[in-house]
């Protein structure tokens, strides 16, 4: 099975934290957390267009600037999510800037940022051409687990403590869609841009009656009814699960939150600042160990695990703390 996501950490384990996650065939992507992106090219970061941040320490929210910059002057939408206090970093980091010469650029780009809270999510939009000034006032939603859903995939996230309010997130792929390219040959067909929208319409539930233009490489189409053509060139399997944890408090309230949201993840990417040995160092500032987060990852069924984040007092020991994550990984 080809994955439809293709997540990968943007930095080394010692530098700021982040996750990139294209998706396969389409200029499009998501990053959890925004620290450094000097690592990204343009391309990469062009294709963003939402962003989740755990919190907005320097390390997790420097690389907006950036952002910003690469995606400004074009039409588009950029949404951002963070916790309690994000409206006025996202404010803060406009204001910071002198935008005179924006009337310059024919595209809008548009900033939509959502504040996440316990139980309600708090939303603004900033565009270029008002000069990045609030063109709405505060929109005020209930948040009840769901940051963000279309028919292909939802990403939600969990309100954890790292001293302040953080967030962890997980996408969740609504099921996988697997194209048999050798079906498609032997029918006569060609691969293209024709099966994405394909696998847009079984997303979006179509009725089995509804029917699917296939071009024949002839200038023509043919037609099928999108259930035939499902289970000729289709195998729909369950979908990816990848969940995103960074800078969090190793206590009872907290684990059964990350257990919960990342059971039965795919690829759990986790946090794990500090050796088991040091533990009293972690729990001072609100990190977790590496056995921790091997410990967690074995509680919530996680397929695989990335430990990252490490602090620099290990730097040349980075292997000790992967070792240690995967032994309690996998200890029973």
């Amino acid at each position: 099975m080809r994955p439809s996501f293709h997540p990968r950490l943007i930095n080394g384990p010692f530098d700021d934290p982040g996750l990139f996650i294209p998706f396969a065939y389409e200029n499009r992507a998501i990053l959890f957390d925004l620290g450094d992106l000097s690592s990204l090219t343009a391309k990469d970061i062009l294709k963003i267009g939402h962003v989740f941040v755990t919190h907005t320490h320097m390390d997790h929210f420097i690389g907006f600037d950036r952002l910003l910059r690469l995606q400004l002057g074009r039409k588009k939408r950029l949404r951002l999510y963070g916790p309690a206090g994000f409206l006025d970093n996202i404010e803060g980091k406009l204001k910071s800037y002198t935008w005179n010469l924006l009337d310059n650029y024919s595209e809008q780009l548009t900033i939509e940022a959502m504040e996440v809270r316990n139980d309600m999510i708090r939303k603004k939009r900033y565009g270029s051409r008002s000069r990045f000034q609030p063109s709405q006032k505060t929109v005020e939603m209930p948040f009840s687990g769901i940051l963000y859903s279309e028919p292909r995939f939802t990403v939600t996230g969990s309100i954890l403590d790292h001293g302040i309010p953080c967030i962890g997130f997980s996408l969740n792929e609504t099921f996988h869609v697997n194209v048999m390219k050798e079906r498609i040959e032997e029918m006569g067909f060609r691969v293209g841009p024709w099966l994405n929208r394909f696998k847009q319409a079984l997303y979006a539930e179509k009725t089995p009656e509804s029917t699917f233009p296939v071009p024949d490489g002839n200038n023509g189409v043919q037609t099928f009814l999108l259930s035939e053509l499902s289970e000729k060139i289709a195998r729909i399997s369950r979908g990816m699960k990848i969940t995103y944890i960074a800078d969090v408090a190793y206590h009872t309230v907290n684990i059964k939150k990350i257990i919960d949201l990342a059971r039965d993840a795919d690829h759990l990417f986790i946090e794990g600042a500090f050796l088991q040995e040091d533990e009293d160092l972690a729990t001072t500032k609100h990190h977790l160990t590496a056995h921790q987060a091997g410990t967690l990852s074995r509680k919530a069924g996680v397929k695989r695990m990335s430990v990252f984040h490490f602090s620099p007092r290990y730097t040349g020991l980075e292997s000790l703390l992967e070792a240690e994550a995967q032994a309690a990984m996998y200890s029973t």
